[in-house]
């Protein structure tokens, strides 16, 4: 608490009038709770939600306002929002940026612009510092897997039961087949193996022509040389500097520090700050994570500080619910057809490939496939921006 309190008030300085964001997450509900505690006034806090069941979180948000006595400040943004402002945000980037949170931060960042916020202070890197990440326990059970002897894994388990297991299989052999489908991929790859644009082969995704400028092994190359950066650690701390590099620096950070900068206020990251970030060093894996439950050392410090249904509840996101949205907006639906059909004239996605992630949309999982749609529109957008042909 002594860090978290000097942190925040060094993100505080040269501020005029400061505000938060609050998501309603464990680490945001911190920064806004030492906000309140550093001001005169009652603090101000800025939410968005969605009014779109399992992505709103404002009923968190609004728990820790009553809490610290804030003055908190709620945005719906709506598929309209999103058609008019994509095309901003994806021009507002030095590369494609394909992060659908960007979305909600925008909206926030330019509701605090609109009443006078000149700094926002946000949550960022209290998971990737404390061991907040769902797939941090994943992993872990993934792990038990190369503990097995060699022979097995490869042998019974890899050739046998892939190859002779139906992926449709009824439990347990369904379950376990999966387990070992992905707990056989190593890591870091094995991270992104639920990813779309990682199953697919590229000769089923990209043309001949783009395939043969590329090489599409480079961000496996990328993503195997950082973690090699971490020779002899516990998997966790792997884990963890992996996401300080992908997660934070090349993601999360840049999401909010673009928006804010377009959305006309300044940010800072208590939860970064240095003197936190040492101390969190100092706390070891085994605290950090107890069981499967995500951030135990963390929660068990804000237990009384915060509410006990923000400390509890499971972890959620930032999340757009674009998936969702495309199904039923029509100005969303036009705006995904017109900008897929202009991707479609470079030579970079086969054609068949582009229809035919928009029939596994409207036919299989929304927020599955959306994020792939999410991706390609970002890129495009961005393309056309640039007023780039490739």
């Amino acid at each position: 608490h002594r860090h978290l309190r000097t942190a925040v008030e060094r993100a505080l300085a040269g501020a005029v009038n400061p505000g938060a964001f609050l998501s309603g997450g464990l680490d945001s509900s911190t920064v806004a709770g030492v906000l309140a505690q550093l001001v005169p006034a009652p603090a101000r806090t800025f939410s968005v939600g969605f009014n779109t069941e399992g992505y709103d979180e404002l009923a968190f948000a609004r728990l820790a306002v009553s809490r610290f006595g804030a003055r908190g400040d709620e945005y719906i943004v709506t598929p309209d929002d999103v058609a008019a402002a994509l095309p901003v945000i994806a021009g507002a980037y030095d590369e494609p940026f394909g992060n659908s949170s960007a979305i909600p931060t925008y909206f926030c960042a330019r509701m605090a612009h609109a009443a006078g916020i000149d700094r926002l202070l946000a949550g960022d890197g209290g998971d990737e510092i404390f061991a907040g990440n769902p797939h941090y326990t994943r992993q872990a059970l993934f792990e038990h897997y190369w503990r097995l002897p060699g022979p097995l894994r490869s042998g019974l388990l890899e050739k046998g039961l892939l190859e002779w297991v139906p992926e449709d299989a009824v439990w347990p052999l369904g379950k376990l087949r999966s387990y070992v489908q992905q707990a056989s991929i190593p890591l870091p790859k094995r991270l992104h193996s639920w990813n779309f644009m990682f199953r697919e082969p590229p000769g089923a995704i990209f043309t001949a022509g783009f395939l043969a400028r590329i090489d599409p092994e480079h961000p496996v190359a990328v993503m195997d040389a950082t973690w090699a950066e971490v020779p002899d650690a516990p998997v966790l701390d792997k884990l963890l500097y992996f996401d300080w590099k992908f997660v934070l620096a090349d993601n999360d950070l840049r999401k909010v520090g673009r928006m804010c900068e377009l959305g006309g206020v300044d940010v800072r990251y208590p939860m970064l700050d240095t003197d936190l970030l040492d101390f969190s060093l100092r706390v070891p894996a085994s605290l950090k994570i107890r069981g499967q439950n995500l951030r135990h050392f963390y929660k068990q410090a804000m237990r009384g500080f915060l509410p006990d249904q923000i400390v509890d509840k499971t972890k959620h996101g930032f999340g757009l619910p674009f998936g969702v949205w495309l199904k039923s907006s029509p100005g969303l639906i036009r705006l995904a057809s017109e900008t897929l059909a202009s991707l479609a004239t470079r030579d970079i996605f086969r054609p068949d490939f582009l229809a035919g992630i928009q029939a596994r949309h409207r036919d299989g999982h929304p927020g599955y496939y959306g994020y792939v749609i999410w991706d390609l529109l970002m890129l495009e957008q961005w393309l056309a921006a640039r007023r780039l042909g490739l």
